[in-house]
Formats: C-alpha cells, sequence, structure tokens
C-alpha cells in the first residue's frame, strides 16, 4: 500500500503542471470556440498557448517559413496520458483499500460515471 501510494504522489507531482495546462487551455478553447486559421495567427499569449494545446508547438515569430516538429512534446503527452491513466488506476485501488465501507466509493465512481453520459445525453435533446 506504501509502495501504491508513493507512486500515486510522484506520478501526480511529475505530470501536474503539464495536466494543469491542458485543463486550463482545454477549458479556453470550451469557453471560446473560434480557432485560430494558422498558428501564425496566434499573437497574445493565450492564444499561443491555444496553439501549444492543439498543434503541440510554440508559435515564435521569427519563425516564418520554418516547420517546427511536435515530436518531441508529443512523446511528453504520451507519458502524461499513461502516468494519469496508472495514477488514476492506482488511485481508485488506494480508494477501495483505505475506506470502509466501500459504499460512498461505489457511489461516488458510478456518479462519476453517470454524470458525463446523462449531461451528453440531455444535450443531444436539443437546446
Amino acid at each position: 500500500m506504501k509502495f501504491l501510494r508513493r507512486i500515486h504522489l510522484y506520478l501526480g507531482v511529475l505530470y501536474a503542471p503539464l495536466l494543469i495546462f491542458f485543463l486550463g487551455t482545454g477549458w479556453y478553447q470550451v469557453v471560446n470556440p473560434d480557432r485560430l486559421k494558422s498558428t501564425s495567427e496566434a499573437e497574445t499569449w493565450v492564444q499561443k498557448m491555444r496553439v501549444i494545446h492543439t498543434d503541440q508547438i510554440y508559435p515564435r515569430d521569427d519563425a516564418a517559413g520554418t516547420i517546427a516538429s511536435p515530436r518531441l512534446f508529443q512523446w511528453l503527452v504520451y507519458g502524461m496520458s499513461a502516468a494519469l491513466l496508472l495514477a488514476t488506476v492506482v488511485g481508485l485501488i488506494l480508494a477501495f483499500r483505505s475506506v470502509k465501507p466501500r459504499w460512498p466509493v461505489w457511489l461516488a465512481l458510478v456518479a462519476g460515471l453517470a454524470l458525463p453520459v446523462l449531461a451528453l445525453w440531455l444535450g443531444s435533446k436539443g437546446r
């Protein structure tokens, strides 16, 4: 159990900045759905962060005509995704092992599955 907690802790701390970045820029894209036509249109700091979220490159003013490679950043995101999946599974294991009775954990898990489905279903009924 101690080993699982340590894995959960270090994976969470390692990838917390990147997760917060993607949560913030993803939220911004949901509330501001206007898309830039190209990465060179990114002028403000917020627009540049949005380009990183969608295209995995940092738009530079002095890079006109050069092709940036997102490959290294993509591998970092692949690692983050795998670590988040592992940390989530470990977190679920810790939740079920740490709490007695377990029914509140089950209730929270079922609600976490049902609420997004319900929101999408209700949203598809029309505005």
